[in-house]
């Protein structure tokens, strides 16, 4: 196996979704690797979800979004968050990313998850969040035996 430190390109990336809509818009990061999984995407010529038919919807929303959070910044990030957002706990401890940081899970408006997105990204302290709104490129979703393909219409990246 290869250490991706090493890698400065992939082909293809397949993952599965915490939830995902009929854009290709999608949440990660329930397990806590969502800002290597988006650094992974990013690095990959093509990104495919597979997911079961209750992560699908026509829009995303239902579930937290989880945001990756520096440490030092815990007060401000979770103050700028707002109610929404509580500190991943494991054991009543601080869930440690393998990257060593926190992660708040937040409910979020999504009604515009492009600025929802902005704004994450603009936030001090927030090293990376769960929007993966540019990065897939495809996915396949399971419902009822039936396998749907959703294939995003032209590149967004």
């Amino acid at each position: 196996m290869l250490d991706f430190a090493d890698v400065p390109r992939v082909d293809l990336t397949i993952d599965g979704a915490d939830a995902i809509d009929d854009r290709l818009y999608a949440v990660k990061g329930a397990g806590g690797a969502m800002l290597r999984e988006k650094v992974v995407a990013a690095a990959s010529d093509r990104m495919v979800v597979i997911a079961d038919g209750s992560k699908h919807g026509s829009r995303i929303g239902g579930v937290p979004v989880p945001v990756e959070i520096l440490p030092f910044a815990r007060a401000s990030v979770l103050a700028a968050l707002g109610e929404g957002a509580t500190l991943r706990l494991r054991e009543g401890d601080p869930y440690v990313t393998d990257n060593g940081n926190w992660i708040a899970d937040c409910h979020l408006d999504l009604a515009d998850p492009l600025t929802t997105a902005a704004w994450l990204d603009a936030l001090p302290g927030a090293l990376g969040h769960g929007l993966f709104l540019r990065e897939v490129d495809g996915a396949y979703i399971a419902h009822g035996g039936v396998v749907s393909r959703l294939e995003r219409d032209a590149p967004s990246r």
